[in-house]
């Protein structure tokens, strides 16, 4: 497996463009799918998830290209409902063609998704949400058949404000007869990029951005062009890192209305902040301070995506800090590994009790998801000497080349691919 390999002790420092939204764009690619035709998606990063996804869309019939920033699909020809079991083991967010395949064909089969090993993460807001519009659901031997003779709009409330349930709930609902309304939903902000995508291709979506979204079915949908929008956690963890390096890094193409929480924790840790339209400069010249509090819950309190993150900063700060995790409860893997660079973090069932030291040092240490693979990588970026970041794919999952994106800001970075053994080329 890939490896990062990072010479820490440098400032970050310089001027970064974020891409697009990994969790804007994937249920958008599986939302194509309830219009025949050619749709024009940009501002779409490479990313492994991207990659399963349009994997997943060409097993069931699409032709999907991938060039620069742009995926063009052309859903004319899907001739199945039937999603591939070994590609929705790579990925939970293969749970989002449910809604659609459903719209479309008044049925699809899938399987239990896979993805990060997190904790646990239950469909059951899903499939619940399907059965309220009509569906009928099997599962057998962990797979999933749903069927609908006819979508029929209903008032939905979620008991947690779970995003994919949401948004499944939403491409269900866009083409179901008559008007479906979902209370306790989810608030994220690519939950209102998706509504912006299907009110694009000729949906009556309002609310989203509100825990209150009101579905008016329509008989049919169009393709159509869409950005995507800027990634608030690939902004967040870059932000971070600028300050625990202490450095001086602007950032392009952000919006920082979805970034409000983590601000307000980093201006509370003593990081300079500065917003003007779609740019923000971080700058950190001393020591950080210890942020006393700090609770994950769902948009827009502080992001559970950010919470590996902002511990390696709070690691370094001068002071005492505490990090409750009320989202997942496998959020924690990257503290063992962040010992071994010297921080002094305990932890307590869902918190952790950080005390600040003066540095970190380079060390070996392993990726165990997406977001504990960032929170490495940043804490490779401040510490002295050398650290190796192992198990990088993880990494890979959310990050457009993450080691070319800190080099751009002056990081020693670089990613070493295994050889492989002429022995088992030959086997």
């Amino acid at each position: 497996m890939d490896k990062l390999v990072i010479e820490g002790g440098n400032p970050l420092s310089g001027t970064i463009r974020i891409h697009g939204a990994k969790n804007a764009a994937l249920p958008i690619l599986a939302a194509s799918l309830l219009a025949e035709g050619v749709h024009s998606l940009h501002n779409v990063p490479k990313l492994l998830d991207i990659e399963t996804m349009l994997d997943i869309l060409e097993r069931l019939g699409c032709r999907a290209v991938h060039e620069d920033e742009t995926v063009t699909v052309d859903t004319t020809c899907v001739a199945t409902s039937h999603v591939p079991e070994d590609l929705m083991r790579q990925m939970r967010s293969s749970i989002f063609l449910m809604g659609p395949l459903l719209s479309r064909f008044g049925e699809v089969t899938i399987y239990q998704p896979g993805g990060c090993a997190i904790g646990e993460r239950k469909i059951d807001l899903h499939l619940q949400g399907l059965k309220l519009l009509g569906a009928e659901i099997e599962e057998t031997s962990g797979m999933i058949c749903c069927r609908a003779a006819k979508l029929t709009g209903c008032d939905i409330h979620l008991d947690y404000p779970s995003v994919g349930a949401t948004e499944n709930i939403m491409m269900a609902a866009a083409m179901a007869e008559g008007t479906t309304t979902v209370s306790g939903a989810a608030r994220e902000p690519e939950i209102q990029d998706l509504q912006n995508f299907l009110n694009a291709m000729g949906a009556q979506i309002i609310g989203a951005g509100t825990d209150t979204i009101t579905i008016q079915g329509v008989s049919k949908l169009y393709p159509c062009n869409y950005e995507v929008i800027p990634d608030r956690i690939v902004a967040g963890t870059v932000m971070i890192a600028a300050a625990a390096t202490r450095g001086n890094v602007t950032l392009t193409h952000t919006n920082a209305g979805h970034l409000t929480s983590l601000i307000h924790v980093l201006r509370r840790a003593g990081v300079q902040i500065t917003v003007c339209n779609d740019i923000i400069n971080i700058s950190c010249m001393g020591r950080p301070r210890a942020v006393e509090r700090i609770v994950t819950s769902p948009y827009p309190s502080f992001p559970t995506d950010l919470q590996s993150q902002v511990m390696v900063l709070l690691s370094l700060a001068d002071g005492f800090s505490v990090i409750k995790e009320t989202v997942f409860e496998g959020r924690f893997k990257h503290v063992e590994e962040m010992a071994r660079m010297g921080a002094d973090i305990s932890i307590d069932l869902n918190r952790a009790f950080i005390r600040g030291v003066q540095r970190l040092y380079g060390a070996t240490v392993e990726a165990t998801d997406l977001r504990a693979g960032a929170a490495l990588v940043i804490a490779g970026l401040a510490a002295q000497g050398t650290t190796v970041v192992e198990q990088a794919h993880h990494i890979d999952r959310g990050y457009d080349g993450i080691e070319i994106l800190f080099q751009k800001l002056g990081a020693r970075i670089s990613r070493k691919v295994p050889v492989p053994d002429p022995l088992d080329l030959a086997n």
